[in-house]
């Protein structure tokens, strides 16, 4: 059950600066009104704050790749348990052909799953060896831009959990088998 309702679709009780955030929004992204961006609505400054994700996400893209970003964010969604994200990111992996449950991993690849679970569990911190894997060959404006978007990964993730932002139907068919309920997708003798 969520604590705040997200705002209805048509964002007929939104104020007048949240529905223009939002279209404009829709049309620079491409992306779809969510649960979450619809929850975030409620406080324009919050939704300004959480869609710096997108920024973030085309700078660290470029020099990550698309691939290992995707898995970037999925470690770290994970890890805090955040069905929205995990899910989210589970849907591109297996869109993409890939079985989330069962990635092949490069050692680069695996290294970024690492780093991300690493941001996600307290105390947040990264071994220096890791650290160092990662970064070489970076510059300290790639470096930067990585872990803010690992940081504000968390903070989508930690919005979604405290405020038990619902799943969007569309992406029901993409959760995993652990994130189910008892009732749905299973089937109990007896």
């Amino acid at each position: 059950m969520p604590r705040i309702s997200p705002l209805p679709v048509s964002l007929e009780n939104a104020s007048p600066p949240a529905v223009l955030a939002a279209r404009a929004h829709e049309r620079e992204h491409a992306a779809r009104l969510t649960n979450m961006k619809r929850t975030l609505l409620h406080s324009l400054p919050a939704f300004d704050a959480l869609m710096s994700w997108y920024p973030l996400r085309d700078s660290v893209a470029p020099f990550l790749g698309e691939r290992a970003t995707t898995l970037y964010a999925h470690a770290i969604s994970a890890q805090t348990d955040c069905l929205i994200c995990s899910t989210f990111f589970r849907r591109i992996l297996i869109d993409a052909g890939e079985d989330p449950d069962h990635l092949r991993l490069s050692e680069r690849e695996q290294d970024v799953v690492t780093c991300g679970r690493h941001l996600a569990t307290p105390p947040h911190e990264i071994p220096e060896e890791l650290y160092a894997r990662i970064t070489a060959g970076w510059g300290d404006e790639q470096v930067v831009a990585f872990i803010a978007f690992g940081a504000i990964m968390l903070a989508t993730n930690v919005f979604n959990n405290a405020l038990g932002v619902p799943l969007d139907e569309y992406l029901h068919p993409y959760r995993s088998d652990a994130s189910r309920p008892a009732t749905e997708g299973s089937h109990h003798d007896g």
